[in-house]
């Protein structure tokens, strides 16, 4: 009777002990094989994403912030423009989680523990208003790198006239960007290595304010990034302006090589192609204070990868294959 006794709690346990091994079985099976390739599962990411600064890349992340989350709905968005150097400002003293910057990052501020990577590019371009009364000459024989240099920097060029060698008496007005900002350091690096507070003109803020500047001041000239000078849906300049060419090659017309300003991708394909020179052409950055983690981290990446096809359509340029797999290598 006791070995029979023993024997049903013998069968008991070991009972018990397989159902215990199954149940622990497919528990650990749920938690390793969540998907149909039987890779581990992955937390869904969760939370917001707080980015400021350069107006150059504003409209490009806040497509990638709403692409992002169509495939991420737990996590949002606060996106603001402001300038490059409040980018970088914010993201150094942690308002936001990434800075927007549309200049290169200097060893002071990588110092302060400023941590970038290209993500796209675009360029600056000269704005005039639509109706200036020499524009049709403007637009034949172009502006060469000197006269620029004579307008914004040295203020030597006070008229149309004098612009464009002829006897036109119609005052010109410049109009400068008064914000911290990468379009006026690209301007300005073009003209000869200068800075931008050595850029004159009337200070305006915001590439917003200085388009609509130019837009309202037939006599105007000013400068824009691209998606500021175009309108992202015609792929026309932007209603009121006109882009006004550089004579790159100083010969006092705009030969066809050098005429491509009529549409955004006839602009961005001379840029991916260096027919547009660089600067003011540029690269522009995301800055984190630090390496960036979490959701932050998985965005950039995103950004490098996935969020590439984005880019061609929102008017900016892809950026290289070697600086893609850079910017990967130096977030991973």
């Amino acid at each position: 009777m006791k070995g029979k006794f023993s024997a049903i709690i013998l069968i008991t346990i070991l009972t018990a002990a397989f159902l215990s091994g199954c149940v622990d079985s497919q528990k650990t099976e749920a938690q390793t094989t969540s998907s149909a390739t039987g890779t581990p599962a992955v937390k869904e990411p969760e939370g917001t994403i707080r980015i400021s600064g350069a107006f150059a890349l504003y409209p490009m992340v806040v497509k990638w912030g709403d692409e992002y989350t169509k495939l991420h709905p737990k996590v949002k968005f606060d996106i603001s423009a402001g300038g490059a150097g409040k980018g970088m400002t914010d993201a150094l003293g942690g308002l936001v989680d990434i800075g927007m910057v549309s200049r290169k990052i200097t060893t002071t501020e990588e110092g302060k523990g400023a941590y970038w990577v290209a993500v796209t590019k675009d360029a600056v371009v000269v704005t005039a208003n639509k109706n200036n009364p020499v524009l049709a000459q403007l637009k034949t024989n172009g502006l060469k790198k000197e006269v620029f240099e004579n307008i914004f920097i040295n203020e030597t060029i006070k008229t149309w006239g004098q612009a464009l060698g002829t006897t036109d008496t119609d005052k010109l007005n410049a109009y400068t960007r008064s914000d911290a900002c990468g379009a006026a350091e690209s301007w300005a690096l073009y003209l000869g290595n200068y800075r931008q507070d050595n850029l004159k003109g009337v200070g305006v803020n915001g590439d917003p304010g200085i388009a609509e500047a130019v837009r309202q001041d037939k006599l105007g000239i000013g400068y824009n990034n691209i998606n500021f000078a175009y309108d992202v849906t015609t792929r026309k300049p932007v209603d009121g302006i006109e882009i006004i060419p550089i004579d790159l090659n100083g010969n006092g017309r705009i030969n066809p090589e050098e005429n491509f300003y009529g549409t955004l991708d006839e602009l961005t394909g001379a840029i991916a192609s260096g027919k547009y020179p660089e600067p003011p052409a540029k690269d522009l950055f995301y800055v984190t204070k630090g390496k960036p983690t979490g959701i932050v981290q998985d965005f950039v990446k995103w950004t490098l990868t996935d969020g590439q096809a984005f880019i061609p359509g929102s008017g900016y340029v892809t950026l290289s294959k070697e600086k893609i797999e850079a910017g990967l290598k130096k977030i991973e």
